[in-house]
Formats: C-alpha cells, sequence, structure tokens
C-alpha cells in the first residue's frame, strides 16, 4: 500500500475541519434563533404568568387596526378601570369576555390563562419554524427540522383554536 503525500493528507485534515466548521456554525446559528424567540416570548409573555399583579376581566367593547378596548372589571379589591386595551390578536371581537392581568403602570392587559401563555409563546412559535429551516438544510436533519416545524405550527394554530 502506497503512503499518501504530506499535502494531500493536509488537505483532506482541512476539509474535514472545513465540515466541522459549518456544522458547529449552523448549529449555533440555530440555538441562537431559539434562546432569541425563548427570549422575546419571557419577555412577552411574563406578565401572563406573574403572580402579584392586578387581575380580573375584560369586556371587549371596541376593535381598532392592531387593538381592542373595554372595561376592566378586577377580581380583588382595586377599583375597576374604564377603559383598558389589550393586542387585537389576542381576542375574537366585540363582545368577548377573558381573564387578563394589567401591566404595571399602564392602561394595557395581557391574556391570562391557557390561551394567554399560548399567545406569549408566538415569537418561539416563529423561531422554531426558522430553526426547522435552518436544521433542515444546514445541517440536513430532516427529522429534527420537521419535528420542529410542527410543533411551530402547532405553537402558532392552538391558541386561536383556544380563542
Amino acid at each position: 500500500m502506497r503512503k499518501r503525500s504530506l499535502i494531500r493528507r493536509l488537505g483532506e485534515s482541512a476539509w474535514g475541519l472545513l465540515l466541522l466548521t459549518r456544522v458547529v456554525v449552523v448549529a449555533a446559528l440555530a440555538v441562537l434563533v431559539l434562546a432569541a424567540g425563548a427570549w422575546v416570548s419571557w419577555s412577552s409573555g411574563r406578565d401572563a404568568v406573574a403572580s402579584g399583579l392586578e387581575r380580573g376581566t375584560m369586556t371587549v367593547t371596541a376593535c381598532g387596526a392592531s387593538s381592542c378596548s373595554g372595561p376592566f372589571a378586577p377580581s380583588g379589591p382595586q377599583p375597576p378601570l374604564a377603559r383598558v386595551s389589550v393586542d387585537r390578536l389576542v381576542t375574537r371581537g366585540t363582545g368577548q369576555r377573558f381573564p387578563v392581568v394589567v401591566e404595571p403602570g399602564t392602561a394595557k392587559v395581557v391574556r391570562t390563562g391557557p390561551a394567554g401563555v399560548l399567545f406569549a409563546l408566538r415569537p418561539l412559535a416563529g423561531a422554531l419554524l426558522l430553526a426547522a429551516l435552518v436544521v433542515g438544510f444546514g445541517l440536513r436533519m430532516r427529522r429534527t427540522a420537521w419535528l420542529s416545524g410542527l410543533a411551530g405550527v402547532l405553537l402558532v394554530a392552538v391558541p386561536f383554536a383556544l380563542g
């Protein structure tokens, strides 16, 4: 058996290092996308699961282009608020009533309960969908990509079903 030349062995080692670098960079990108989605989900949804905030129910009376508004009836001894606003995506329209928590120092409310938590996870759902593309095409892990994409689609669809 003939020994390969030094140049050929170095070339093979460099090619292997290049392939390893590609895998590490793409995996780091997928982790970064997922971490960013989790961070944004937590920052937008921590009020939905936090305790010690003013809780109650909101009845939607009017909707605009990006938000809906209505009166807030607290569940504790706090005074009711005549007008609070909530993101339009978490409502189905006027007349709907659902549990909310008031963001401290504002007249904005965040939906609570299972639907509120799932609505807060929308950025994570988008990150899962994007990470599915990165994992599928960059790492060529197709089954993992399909599972990640399916989880993202479910996290997008279920809150709207719970309404």
